[in-house]
């Protein structure tokens, strides 16, 4: 079994600078810069043979290099329960557009739908049980992030890898937006 999502690479100059908002939360546990990305769709667990079909159908997506930008952070999760923090990406039908598409790959590869609404985001930290102030205090300082705008190019098959820190990411394949 691979545990599988497609996602968009953040830019190196991007990353470096989200981690320079990677402080001043006790207890988060920071992504590293190479584990920032943003998701279009999460695969979950599924057999070999399975990732190959998706691999195929991924592979079929067509579509233009993309304009993303960053803006604003937030939190999943409420009180006690918050469980991450994130930088939200500024609205774009272009990327619902290229999330719709590896959502519909998935189900041609038999993949059951993904029931939850896309909401596109850079994870920057994992919590546990934080001081819901504390988070709050974090969001507010950081709540007028505004990246510039970068292009995106192409999208990623990506496995992860449970480890004590948090997951760990290999790109396994790309594909070209071209």
């Amino acid at each position: 079994m691979l545990r599988l999502f497609a996602a968009l690479a953040v830019p190196e100059d991007v990353a470096v600078a989200l981690s320079g908002r990677q402080r001043d939360l006790e207890g988060a546990r920071w992504r590293p810069l190479e584990a920032l990305h943003i998701t279009l769709r999460f695969f979950g667990e599924i057999p070999e043979n399975q990732a190959d079909d998706l691999d195929a159908e991924l592979g079929c997506i067509t579509g233009r290099p993309l304009q993303i930008q960053l803006e604003g952070v937030g939190a999943f999760g409420e009180g006690r329960d918050i469980h991450a923090i994130w930088a939200g990406v500024s609205e774009s039908a272009e990327l619902r557009q290229l999330a719709g598409r590896c959502e519909a790959a998935a189900r041609r590869a038999g993949l059951a739908p993904d029931r939850r609404n896309y909401r596109p985001h850079v994870t920057l930290a994992y919590l546990s049980r934080p001081d819901p102030p504390a988070v709050a205090a974090w969001i507010q300082t950081h709540n007028l992030l505004k990246s510039p705008g970068f292009s995106v190019a192409g999208f990623g098959l990506y496995s992860s890898h449970r480890g004590d820190s948090g997951p760990a990411y290999r790109l396994e394949k790309d594909y070209p937006l071209i």
